[in-house]
């Protein structure tokens, strides 16, 4: 029977550092980050549902998705956010479901799903179990202006656009502290496989 780890955190704590080691060790993972910008390529459905709910102006002259267009209009107004959830929604997780299906199919023992918003959207029914990576929110703030040259302001309207990691871990079956060093963090990773071996 296939394990299925839904892996999950806030913006700027550590997720995609935690999702290379699993990686790493040869786990196959699903990334709906990954999933979410392939549903949005030129040609697909999902961005002819984007364009239908936004306009054209979040097109690049190429006919393609612009991000940092569609970001600031949506991290600016969560009516907008919402919005944008609504459309893709469906989209993204039929991929995910299609995805988790073929492992099962293979008898995959142990599958990483990588879902940043995996609270928020009710994913956490799908998983054999949720782990969620943490850092205060003190220091998710701090990353996240460095990592993104972004003001305060904007950092917390990041932060505020998704669940509170406080929460997240609360409701995590595993959690893994990523305050320290990469080392600390990749030795949490391997202690719990070989507990999960």
């Amino acid at each position: 029977m296939t394990f299925f780890l839904g892996l999950t955190g806030g913006i700027a704590t550590g997720k995609s550092t935690v999702s290379h080691y699993f990686s790493e060790q040869g786990y196959p993972v699903i990334d709906a980050d990954k999933v979410a910008r392939e549903v949005v390529e030129p040609g697909t459905l999902g961005l002819e549902k984007v364009v239908a709910a936004f306009g054209t102006g979040i097109l690049t002259q190429q006919g393609e998705l612009d991000r940092q267009k569609l970001g600031q209009l949506v991290f600016s107004d969560v009516l907008k956010r919402k919005k944008l959830d609504a459309v893709l929604d469906g989209e993204i997780r039929q991929a995910i479901d299609k995805e988790m299906e073929d492992y099962k199919f293979r008898n995959e023992p142990l599958v990483i799903v990588d879902i940043p918003l995996l609270y928020e959207a009710g994913y956490e029914t799908l998983m054999t179990k949720v782990m969620v990576v943490y850092v205060s929110e003190e220091i998710q703030i701090k990353r996240l202006i460095e990592r993104n040259s972004l003001t305060q302001e904007e950092a917390r309207q990041r932060m505020n656009s998704q669940l509170s990691i406080e929460i997240k871990k609360m409701r995590a079956d595993f959690v893994i502290d990523n305050s320290g060093t990469k080392e600390e963090t990749k030795r949490q990773v391997l202690g719990w496989l070989d507990k999960k071996g």
